[in-house]
């Protein structure tokens, strides 16, 4: 396969995901800033909405006050925003369309059509309610578009690619969300364990479709160190970080299969994956979480670019 073809893959599974990504953080803050004012907060999840995004400095280059409107039409529709869900999904077209033969029908179809309906949405028009079905909107795109891949593409390296920027970007996404409600949303005056804690650890398993799988899993109520368990450790929930470092093991090993080499992305990946399975939830917290989520952060950003250097230059 050309790298450049590969590139397009990996790059179009990537800006999926992160549009999906998106949506979820926004769906979280507007879930909490509905919270009665009688459960306190400072009202800082629109700014916490901004650093888990990834885009705060560039939103206060525009705008001076993070508030509902601002942080919405920043990160949903603005064209300024080069991370925003509107770029996100015409940037994984045009990557799609520069691979339109290396991918199945039902794939473009997928992501074509959401670009298309992405235009119905008006950003001046938009209430709440408008807004909620917006973002389910997006989230149903991403499942249609995965899913397609799953049932339709054939399992070579067009398919590894793709599965490759999917877990590197998901990966990326569930460190910073549990790195921001752990150190930015709870306001010093709120007690950790209190009723506005538990409410933001609800809203952050709700975000990522955990709730469920939290409760089944633990059976008791929501605890800050469970939450990071389940989301960085577990390796049955989908988007875990275990998880996503399993996914991304096996698919650079079917490529080194495939290629007849095993190269440095593979050796991180390993690695990652070992510390993992070495490590669990009590030595993390007491090393520290937010140090544990900031090592992995730039680790993962390390593994992106020798799959880069390896496969797609």
């Amino acid at each position: 396969m050309l790298s450049r073809t590969a590139d397009s893959l990996f790059w179009m599974s990537r800006y999926m995901e992160r549009a999906e990504n998106l949506a979820r953080i926004i769906d979280a803050a507007h879930r909490l800033s509905a919270l009665p004012a009688s459960y306190g907060g400072t009202h800082n999840e629109w700014e916490s909405a901004l650093l888990a995004a990834g885009c705060a400095d560039s939103f206060h280059r525009i705008y001076k006050d993070a508030t509902e409107m601002t942080v919405r039409d920043f990160i949903c529709f603005s064209e300024e925003n080069q991370a925003s869900i509107r770029k996100c999904i015409d940037i994984a077209r045009m990557n799609a369309r520069a691979v339109r033969t290396a991918i199945t029908t039902e794939m473009w179809d997928a992501i074509n059509g959401a670009w298309l309906d992405m235009k119905n949405y008006d950003a001046g028009r938009m209430d709440r309610e408008e807004l909620s079905r917006f973002l389910e909107w997006v989230k149903n795109v991403s499942l249609v578009v995965d899913g397609s891949a799953h049932r339709s593409m054939l399992r070579r390296d067009e398919f590894f690619f793709t599965r490759l920027g999917l877990y590197v970007e998901r990966a990326d996404n569930i460190l910073r969300l549990l790195d921001v409600k752990y150190h930015v949303l709870l306001p010093a005056t709120e007690r950790v364990g209190g009723t506005l804690d538990y409410f933001q650890w609800s809203s952050l398993l709700r975000s990522v479709s955990a709730l469920t799988a939290y409760h089944w899993v633990y059976r008791e109520s929501v605890k800050p160190w469970l939450v990071a368990d389940l989301l960085t450790l577990n390796r049955e929930m989908p988007r875990s970080l275990y998880c996503c470092y399993e996914n991304l093991v096996e698919f650079l090993d079917q490529l080194a299969r495939q290629y007849g080499r095993i190269g440095p992305s593979q050796h991180m990946a390993r690695s990652a994956l070992a510390r993992l399975e070495n490590t669990n939830i009590e030595t993390i917290f007491q090393n520290g979480l937010h140090e544990f989520i900031s090592q992995f952060i730039i680790d993962n950003n390390k593994l992106a670019s020798a799959i880069q250097e390896q496969y797609l230059v």
